[in-house]
């Protein structure tokens, strides 16, 4: 169970009829925070472009500021001036971003001098041992505050890295080897980071590091399985143009699906290194019809929902959203290979367990995801839906509350780390605001 907030719960709108329109979903959170941290090690002054005006993104901005860069927003265009690199001294708030909690420190072992790490409350319960370790091992000194290797932490930088190999069990989170490869290249030896342990979830998430690493100049060598080096040398520095978040995008295609209609995301890219773009795939096999077309991606919404059988580990963060449609189903579905979601923002395997079957629904939670089987849902007057100040379960709950009169979601705010102003966004696709 969430705690309960005193802001008054968000009512999901309803609808009656297809949802139909066009949306323009936010800049890539995960793109944007590697872009931004690039930038920060670049040997000159960049510039990311289309950046969304979230919560992550603030995070990382002020997380590079505290580390001395000096940086400048202006709408969706950040400026970054490396100037001198990483400086001591400062605290950094990774809120409960998690590319900022783990791509940030390797960054900030290259400061002369001390750099506090903290987060919210929950972010004091993610796992951070893996990047802490390897840390200590490539030569860093890391003063852990709490009780494990959690936040909050300090890191006692010397003005550089010995670098070098190392390895690390990265099953619990693929941001554990991209923060490592993000800073590597200006470590004295560069890195290699072997990992050893059950499969790395969200790999493509490694694959976009891996890309923009090359792209800002960088030498990396991913040839060998789990086993990525940077090779040590200058992050070129460069503009970047951030794509739309496909991850994000789901929830808004996902509103065709549930409802019978027809929703074209504008501005989709092509091959893209986004996990999110997965989502194609799964709304296909419930039975949407998906198209490219010259301005967007367009997905027709099938007239029943079919359960599914979905490995998901590849791309755990469309879980939420894939779960809420499952639950509309008509026949169950399995959803596979995300027992990592335990770590993530909350446990969402917990979270969408207890969250739909308190609307009436039938979740059994597995070693690995969850069993599903539809039932008929029903909005709740005495207890909104839980949002665990996690942006993807109050989307999904936004997304039910199409079909299932009465929801309402307890911390819909939690949508502003990735998605600004989501309530309105939602407002006008479902009022038929063809953007």
């Amino acid at each position: 169970m969430p705690d309960r907030l005193t802001t008054p719960p968000w009512p999901a709108p309803t609808v009656s009829t297809p949802v139909t329109g066009r949306v323009r979903a936010p800049g890539s959170k995960s793109q944007t925070n590697r872009a931004l941290l690039l930038a920060a090690l670049a040997d000159g002054p960049c510039v990311v472009s289309g950046a969304p005006a979230s919560r992550d993104t603030a995070l990382m901005v002020g997380a590079l500021e505290s580390l001395g860069m000096r940086t400048s927003t202006e709408g969706e265009r950040i400026s970054i001036d490396p100037g001198a690199g990483p400086r001591g001294g400062g605290t950094v708030d990774c809120g409960l971003a998690g590319t900022v909690m783990r791509f940030v420190p390797p960054a900030a072992a290259l400061a002369e001098g001390p750099v506090r790490f903290d987060g919210d409350p929950r972010a004091r319960e993610r796992p951070m041992g893996p990047v802490l370790d390897a840390l200590t091992t490539l030569g860093a000194t890391v003063e852990l505050h709490g009780t494990g290797s959690t936040l909050p932490f300090t890191l006692h930088g010397s003005g550089g890295l010995a670098g070098g190999d190392v390895v690390l069990d990265a099953s619990g989170s693929s941001q554990f080897v991209s923060g490592l490869l993000l800073s590597g290249a200006a470590y004295d030896k560069g890195v290699a980071v072997h990992h050893d342990g059950e499969p790395v979830p969200s790999l493509p998430h490694i694959d976009m590091t891996v890309q923009m690493l090359r792209a800002a100049g960088v030498e990396v060598d991913d040839s060998e399985a789990d086993t990525w080096r940077v090779l040590p040398g200058r992050i070129a520095a460069r503009d970047w143009e951030i794509e739309p978040d496909l991850s994000n995008a789901a929830v808004f295609l996902a509103a065709a699906a549930i409802t019978a209609g027809q929703v074209t995301v504008l501005g989709w890219p092509t091959g893209s290194t986004q996990p999110g773009v997965a989502i194609l795939d799964v709304l296909e096999q419930l039975g949407a019809q998906v198209r490219a077309e010259p301005d967007g991606m367009t997905v027709v919404g099938p007239d029943r929902l079919h359960g599914i059988d979905v490995d998901l580990h590849d791309v755990g963060e469309l879980a939420p959203t894939v779960a809420a449609l499952a639950a509309l189903a008509d026949g169950p579905s399995r959803l596979r290979g995300i027992a990592h979601l335990r770590g993530h923002e909350t446990d969402r395997l917990a979270a969408l367990r207890t969250e739909l079957n308190e609307l009436g629904g039938e979740v059994v939670e597995t070693d690995d995801g969850l069993d599903i089987r539809p039932r008929a849902l029903h909005g709740r007057p005495d207890r909104p839906w839980g949002a665990y100040a996690d942006h993807r379960m109050a989307t999904a709950g936004a997304l039910l509350g199409l079909v299932v009169p009465g929801i309402t979601v307890d911390d819909i705010d939690s949508t502003n780390k990735t998605i600004p102003d989501f309530p309105a966004r939602w407002a006008a696709l479902v009022d038929g605001d063809r953007g």
